[in-house]
């Protein structure tokens, strides 16, 4: 998809369609008067263009527009405009608008224009709610988002009835400021989306055309386009290493398993920070010998996500070029019931020495994980970040709609929710209590890998804790985000990339 910027007069701009936000500019639309009557809505389009405030005012005086969240009105032949159409899109309370909500509306744009076969589209950037720069970024982003598909192997499949091929940013003259400026933000929002939409991509496809090997291809393919350095290694390193851990989930699949480690090292980098980020990579989990049920298995092709977010976002960093040393792990293997397959009872060494008794071997995610952490802190990383659909307990706990975060370092922390909140996704820290480590104990061993049924989220961050040790550590659970249950105004159903945003803002912040 084309990007551009435009100074037009957007009643001047020809255009098959101009995009502008109407936000409600009531103070609250769930309060009531002194009679007892609820607030009316108070619309507002946020153009400064004196036509295209008028071509919107008749279905505004009708109250066909409100301004609400997601709410479409496209007006054909619009009087006074030279664009075939005008999309007017409701952004919600004016109070609470931000970047964010932009990047939805974006989003919301794209798959509302291209579902009626229109190829290309201006957006008028929100005058008064948002810095230009970030608004700028944020359309982008989530324009590249919505334009995103799954249905990549249905037969019938036209591409050219399934995306918009350019998108016209229209920024008011008084709003430009530092043009390069704009235009530098234009750029990184387009890396971004497209590392995120890379992302969705590996994430989406089939377990059999993603097998760890291939996973590790993609990942190599690349690392050559962007300037990474890109090291895979297969079942001999990782018994070298002794991933006791990981090699107890990959022995009982056919499918050799692949350790790919991605490395982004500028010049001009801080001495004293090197971040590992580590990305679970089942790139498909029966279960093995504690199989899960039938219903629903097909879905566990997204088991590599955290995988893919890693591999993602260090494309992002790559071609961002923060000056910041970063070294992404993956641990890629499938998770399947062979008579090779480890079984519950089993007992494991993981890479650092800890001894593991096997519970569950559904619960191999953080098995992978303590070897990927292990490793990382080898390569000398000094602080650590995973990434992984790792429970369906912080499903049970929040839902499809935040991710779960879980910090060993309350300063790191702070770092990662500052970027969390300028990324604009949605998640939440849970705690690490060490009253939790009780469900960690073995008789046999260091630890068991599945402890108490209650707090099963936080079990399995407590055990991921003790693999990163003293080194600040934040677990992402993406369990519950990674794949969107059904398609919103913004984005399909299938592939998320949460926490990519996230994670190149973190890496971002940590630059000299």
């Amino acid at each position: 998809m084309n990007t551009n910027l435009s100074s037009s007069v957007p009643s001047q701009l020809e255009t098959d369609c101009l995009v502008a936000v109407v936000l409600d500019q009531a103070e609250n639309a769930r309060s009531e008067n002194a009679r007892g009557e609820k607030d009316k809505p108070s619309p507002s389009v946020e153009c400064s263009d004196a036509a295209v405030r008028e071509a919107a005012q008749d279905v505004i005086a009708g109250g066909e527009v409100t301004g609400k969240t997601f709410e479409t009105t496209l007006l054909h032949r619009p009087a006074g405009l030279k664009a075939k159409r005008l999309l007017l899109l409701g952004g919600g309370k004016a109070k609470h608008f931000n970047a964010a909500e932009l990047r939805k509306l974006a989003g919301a744009a794209v798959r509302t224009l291209k579902s009626k076969s229109i190829r290309s589209f201006a957006f008028a950037l929100p005058e008064s709610s948002v810095a230009a720069a970030d608004g700028v970024r944020a359309i982008v982003e989530g324009a590249f988002v919505g334009n995103f598909e799954p249905g990549y192997y249905k037969s019938d499949r036209k591409d050219s009835d399934q995306k918009i091929d350019a998108v016209t940013i229209v920024v008011n003259k008084d709003r430009q400021g530092d043009m390069k400026g704009l235009e530098t933000a234009m750029q990184a929002g387009r890396i971004v989306a497209e590392s995120q939409n890379f992302t969705r991509d590996l994430v989406n496809e089939p377990s059999n055309l993603m097998t760890p090997t291939i996973l590790a291809e993609r990942a190599k393919k690349m690392a050559a386009e962007v300037g990474l350095i890109c090291e895979v290694y297969g079942a001999d390193k990782i018994k070298a290493l002794k991933m006791g851990a990981f090699w107890g989930v990959a022995q009982g699949s056919d499918e050799p398993p692949a350790l790919i480690v991605l490395r982004f090292d500028p010049v001009g980098a801080a001495d004293k920070v090197h971040l590992g980020l580590v990305g679970k990579g089942v790139t498909f989990d029966t279960g093995g010998i504690s199989i899960k049920p039938a219903d629903g298995m097909e879905k566990m092709k997204y088991d590599m996500a955290g995988a893919a977010t890693m591999i993602g976002a260090m494309r992002a960093i790559a071609l961002l070029k923060p000056k910041v040393k970063v070294t992404a792990i993956i641990c890629a293997t499938e998770n399947m019931p062979s008579g090779k397959a480890q079984k519950p009872g089993d007992v494991q060494i993981a890479m650092s020495g800890k001894s593991i008794e096997i519970i569950n071997t559904d619960a191999e995610g953080r098995l992978i994980l303590a070897d990927g952490l292990c490793y990382a802190r080898q390569l000398g990383c000094t602080h650590l970040v995973d990434a992984a659909t790792l429970t369906g307990a912080v499903v049970v706990a929040l839902g499809y709609v935040n991710a779960g975060v879980f910090a060993s370092d309350d300063q790191m922390y702070e770092r990662f929710a500052k970027a969390n909140k300028a990324a604009g996704e949605k998640m939440w820290r849970l705690p690490l209590d060490d009253e939790y480590k009780e469900n960690l104990k073995s008789n046999i061993a260091d630890m068991v890998n599945a402890g108490s049924r209650w707090g099963g989220a936080i079990f399995a961050a407590m055990f991921l804790k003790e693999f990163a040790e003293d080194t600040p550590w934040i677990h992402l659970d993406i369990a519950g985000t990674a794949w969107m249950e059904d398609s919103k105004p913004w984005i399909a159903k299938g592939p998320s990339g949460i926490a990519l945003r996230s994670l190149v803002e973190f890496v971002k912040g940590w630059a000299p």
